[in-house]
């Protein structure tokens, strides 16, 4: 009831200042309809609700955003049905109100409330943010002053909970930032953008109470202090110096009660020892995080180094994987996008890993351009977890045709990222062709090849896409699994099969886009392998999927 009357309360003051000068009213839409197909236990989808009996599922968000004078509030309607979004395995349902906020800027004050996105920096101790395809939206729930101390400095401070789904975390967070611009001589190309931040989190009784009970079942000496409040800090600056862009960020944070799933736990049971792997621990931790670039017509270079150590901050120890993360560690590989290339993608490893990436870009006339990136994770001991070598070349016939290819050498430790056997070694050559017929009619051809023996072994994936502007896109493509060469003899025979499963099996995807002004609606019958699926450098595992999906789009 009071979200209903929340929003007719809204709705009457959008509705009553639209008359007025200088207001304005937009909106968005955004609306996914699945249609589970019979569960498969090879595929994977058998035991899943929506395979089993519900058959379908839905997400829809509606947002309202208003503006008059320096006055802004919005408001969001979400809603899932039997929802595969939060648990790729599992059902969510629910419906309501799923932010609303107000914002006024009086003088040289900024006031928020309600459901506030922001960070500090590039994330690293704080990031309010919303990532649908992964079912992220850790929105802080709570109030934000900011001050503008004058035309080169500005501080803001805030606190509140973060928003679980359309409840909230009991977590209480608060934090403040002041960011500065300075410009030595004004003649010239060379500044400095710095700015410093600190996050306070405090743990709720029940959380303390949990961690208390799981510790005291640890062996004597493994027993650890458990403390409330933890504080995250970091200081940040953008040089620019002419064609060359430095960023550099440094963030610590004070002993943190956090989940190790490395380390060993020995619990008593009777008169003997248990030991397993995963435990709470209390430590401090850091981030240090750089990119250089340098940029200049035709050439561009980019070099970022990254090293981390127990640097999870969350809601609390167990909340793992996507949901009640506070902040944003930068991802350090490559952000493909072809659907091999995106097969094995590494997640950031909060609790220690050190990466370095290159991405070189050079234009060698008008037609041709060639492009390298390498990137390289390791933990902090040397072990290897991710390293991708990927060299690239555009090529453009004036405005007839343009052709894309490139080769992407990968060692993925598949153990760390998956769970499963060690490494993937896997050389993945890949091509895509866009030719226009006319300034209104195209076609595109994706074509990729995915090498090893690794994991299910080879795979190749096509697609043809035909693009009728304005309205149309047609596509249709197929992902095909290459039988498996000969088998380690040393496989059990259950290892053997869970290799072979897919042998011989497309996943095929067939599909029409519709879009008109800025509406856009799209069907399409899928058929999907597991694997991982990544959204804004965040990523994780889901299981196959088989069936259709109806997406609509919708702004004004």
């Amino acid at each position: 009831m009071k979200r209903l009357t929340l929003a007719l309360s809204f709705s009457a003051l959008c509705f009553s200042g639209f008359a007025q000068n200088n207001s304005h009213i937009t909106g968005s839409l955004q609306a996914n309809g699945n249609f589970f197909f019979a569960a498969d236990s090879v595929l994977g989808t058998a035991g899943i609700p929506q395979y089993d009996n519900q058959k379908f599922g839905a997400e829809t968000w509606l947002s309202l955003n208003y503006s008059h004078n320096g006055f802004d509030a919005g408001l969001r309607f979400d809603m899932f049905n039997n929802s595969n979004l939060l648990n790729p395995s599992a059902s969510y349902s629910d419906v309501g109100i799923g932010r609303w906020y107000v914002h006024k800027k009086i003088d040289k004050f900024d006031i928020s409330g309600g459901y506030l996105y922001d960070q500090i920096g590039s994330g690293i101790i704080y990031r309010a943010y919303e990532e649908r395809a992964l079912m992220i939206d850790n929105a802080l729930f709570g109030a934000q002053v900011g001050y503008q101390i004058n035309d080169d400095w500005k501080v803001r401070a805030f606190t509140g909970r973060q928003k679980q789904q359309f409840d909230r975390y009991g977590t209480i967070l608060r934090g403040g930032v002041i960011e500065g611009f300075i410009k030595p001589d004004s003649t010239k190309n060379f500044a400095f953008a710095p700015g410093a931040g600190i996050v306070g989190r405090t743990y709720t009784d029940e959380t303390i109470n949990s961690a208390r009970f799981e510790v005291a079942g640890y062996f004597k000496d493994e027993q650890i202090d458990l403390q409330y409040n933890t504080y995250a800090a970091t200081i940040f600056n953008t040089m620019t110096a002419g064609d060359f862009t430095w960023y550099f960020e440094a963030a610590g944070k004070t002993k943190d009660v956090i989940n190790d799933l490395t380390a060993p736990r020995s619990i008593l049971n009777g008169n003997e020892i248990d030991t397993t792997l995963g435990k709470l621990v209390n430590r401090t931790g850091y981030t240090f995080y750089s990119s250089l670039a340098y940029s200049k017509k035709g050439f561009g270079i980019t070099l970022e180094a990254k090293r981390t150590k127990d640097f999870s901050f969350r809601q609390n120890p167990n909340a793992l994987f996507v949901q009640g993360a506070i902040n944003f560690l930068p991802p350090m590989a490559k952000q493909n996008t072809y659907r091999l290339t995106t097969r094995f993608a590494p997640a950031t490893q909060e609790l220690g890993e050190q990466a370095l990436q290159l991405d070189v870009r050079y234009k060698l006339n008008k037609k041709l351009s060639v492009g390298l990136n390498f990137s390289d994770i390791q933990f902090l001991d040397g072990t290897e977890l991710y390293r991708e070598i990927t060299p690239e070349f555009t090529y453009k016939q004036k405005r007839k045709w343009q052709l894309i290819g490139g080769l992407q050498i990968l060692k993925y430790n598949i153990f760390v990222y998956q769970g499963k056997d060690t490494y993937v070694n896997a050389l993945t050559p890949y091509a895509e062709f866009l030719y226009k017929f006319s300034p209104r009619k195209s076609i595109r051809v994706e074509a990729q090849y995915l090498a090893t023996e690794d994991e299910f072994g080879s795979w190749v994936n096509g697609l043809v896409e035909v693009g009728l502007a304005p309205h149309w896109i047609f596509y249709a493509s197929d992902m095909y699994k290459l039988e498996h060469g000969t088998l380690d003899p040393s496989l059990s025979a259950e290892k053997a099969k869970e290799k072979t499963k897919y042998d011989n099996a497309h996943f095929p995807s067939l599909g029409v886009v519709y879009s008109r002004k800025s509406n856009r609606v799209s069907l399409a019958y899928v058929k999907q392998v597991e694997g991982i699926n990544c959204a804004g450098g965040i990523c994780r595992y889901e299981p196959a999927f088989h069936g259709a999906r109806l997406t609509v789009n919708s702004s004004f």
